[in-house]
């Protein structure tokens, strides 16, 4: 196949290519936050480009001509515009700045000359009155002179890569001494293997050789092209010979009237990095990556720093010191409040239910700090959230991980105290029963003193000599008596009857306080630590989804 053919083979659909660029935007947009600029910049240069060269005349084709000293790309400029218009010269290095030549119009072309930064004194007309149509299959090509890549001016060097990255089309002009320089092949020719579509070498100075001879060195150019990675056609030329011109010519007629290579570099510019940014994108990564068993190790280790065992067991005390309070032997109630309530003891109190949130500051608790060992621990878990979540994903994206992980573990230990003190214990309301016994003791006691003062009474009138009360016995046991025995006795053995059933009660208190407390402390580490995470691991399936759109069509 000719190049005139591949070019006219060769179609880019103009919606599949905005689709590409905006899937690109849309990557960079997820991922800037969390990936290193450095591994973005190219990403970066091609949207800011595409965006302006989109704006721009696609009716012009800005196809460049670039070599290197002595390659004769000058004198093949001038032969293809039939004028000297670029210096020619052995005295290197001959010019900074690129030349260009218009066929057509140059007024509709300035702003395109102007985005690829070509000087005004440095733009020239081919096309004249006196061509007639001699030059109208070109018109609207703009083609440049390059400064030598290999220039020993490091602005000339830096001035043709910067220019590379803007035109349309590329014309590597070669000859037979240097085809195989090294620096033409690794620095230039294999960082375009995806560029196959606008690009050409020329084999300039054939003339020199003959025509067995230009075959020979045509195939080993092929061949050093192959290993470049680049199935870019190679045409063999001359800028002193006019018939050596024409397929070269025919290539950039195709290529002007086919109005597609600017679209056919951008193509090829996004599946350049396209494949640079796949380095980046590894397989699927789910939001809930981080597994039950990570998040486990994460909440025991927040539970530990944040004294959940010295609060349930403070609970269970409370439990002990409330229920011996409500139901214990009256005669020695008083004394067991003599004694703190475990849990107010440490600022816990229950918390207020009300059907609107509350918006009122939380009083730190006393619940102790936590130690070294507890907070190295904690540290350990959120490593370990950061490394599950990174697993599958490529390196890179390990930093923004850790990151995000510990993105807020400054606020860690208020969130923990807040969590603590707004949990409720489950000691709020008194169980009914404790109620009940209450009742009773206080009836046991009743008894109790109605049979001491009966007695008193009893013993009073008979020390006056007045007429005593009439003696009622059950059995044989007076009933003040009895009264006085039964409710004392009654009212301690309830008591100590019930103290089983109250530590049982403060196990089944401690149990739930913790469990309550943990899914607490769980919720503090699932937002303060695992939806950082997850916001990264988010962002990276938008990218993988955007990467794909970019790599699809």
């Amino acid at each position: 196949m000719n190049v005139a053919q591949r070019v006219r083979d060769d179609q880019i659909d103009t919606d599949g290519l905005t689709r590409r660029i905006e899937a690109l935007s849309r990557f960079l947009r997820v991922v800037d936050p969390y990936l290193p600029d450095s591994d973005l910049v190219t990403a970066h240069t091609l949207v800011e480009r595409a965006s302006g060269r989109l704006t721009l005349s696609l009716d012009h084709t800005v196809v460049a001509l670039a070599g290197s000293t002595g390659s004769g790309k000058s004198s093949l400029f001038n032969a293809l515009a039939r004028f000297k218009l670029s210096p020619v010269g052995v005295r290197r290095p001959t010019t900074g700045t690129a030349h260009a030549v218009v066929w057509g119009p140059l007024e509709p072309a300035n702003r395109l000359l102007d985005w690829v930064g070509v000087l005004p004194r440095q733009r020239f007309v081919r096309e004249s009155a006196l061509d007639g149509d001699d030059e109208a299959s070109m018109r609207g090509l703009i083609l440049l002179d390059l400064p030598d890549f290999d220039s020993i001016e490091r602005g000339h060097q830096l001035e043709v890569d910067r220019l590379l990255g803007l035109v349309d089309q590329i014309v590597w002009v070669v000859d037979p001494q240097k085809y195989g320089d090294r620096v033409l092949h690794q620095a230039y020719l294999s960082q375009f293997a995806t560029h196959a579509g606008v690009t050409i070498v020329v084999l300039n100075q054939a003339d020199r050789l003959t025509p067995a001879d230009t075959e020979l060195v045509v195939a080993d150019l092929n061949r050093l092209l192959g290993e470049d990675g680049l199935d870019a056609p190679v045409i063999a030329s001359s800028a002193k010979q006019p018939g050596m011109l024409g397929e070269l010519r025919s290539a950039l007629e195709s290529t002007v009237a086919n109005r597609q290579a600017a679209l056919r570099r951008l193509a090829a510019d996004l599946d350049a990095v396209g494949d640079e940014l796949g380095a980046l994108i590894g397989p699927p990564a789910a939001e809930d990556e981080v597994d039950r068993t990570t998040v486990r190790q994460l909440s025991d280790s927040l539970a530990a720093s944040a004294g959940v065992p010295g609060v349930a067991d403070a609970t269970a005390g409370a439990y002990r010191h409330r229920a011996s309070a409500a139901t214990g032997w009256p005669l020695v109630r008083g004394l067991r409040r003599l004694r703190p309530d475990p849990l107010r003891k440490l600022h816990l109190t229950e918390p207020v239910k009300t059907d609107s949130v509350s918006t009122d500051v939380v009083a730190r608790t006393s619940v102790p700090e936590a130690d070294a060992a507890q907070k190295s621990a904690v540290g350990l878990s959120v490593r370990a959230v950061a490394d599950r979540a990174a697993a599958p994903l490529p390196e890179v994206w390990a930093p923004a991980l850790h990151s995000a992980a510990r993105s807020k573990a400054a606020d860690l230990p208020d969130a923990l105290d807040r969590a603590v003190a707004q949990t409720d214990l489950g000691l709020e309301r008194p169980p009914v029963w404790w109620r009940a016994v209450g009742v009773i003791q206080w009836l046991l006691l009743a008894a109790a003193g109605a049979g001491l003062i009966w007695l008193i009474l009893g013993y009073a009138l008979a020390a006056l000599g007045l007429p005593e009360i009439e003696r009622v016995d059950v059995g044989s046991v007076p009933l003040p008596t009895l009264l006085l025995l039964a409710g004392l006795a009654g009212g301690l053995l309830l008591w100590l009857l019930l103290r089983p059933i109250i530590e049982a009660g403060a196990r089944r208190s401690r149990r739930r306080a913790e469990q309550r407390l943990h899914a607490a402390v769980t919720e503090v580490g699932r937002a303060h630590v695992v939806a950082p995470v997850r916001e990264v691991l988010s962002a990276y399936a938008q990218a993988r989804e955007a990467l794909g759109v970019v790599r699809s069509e």
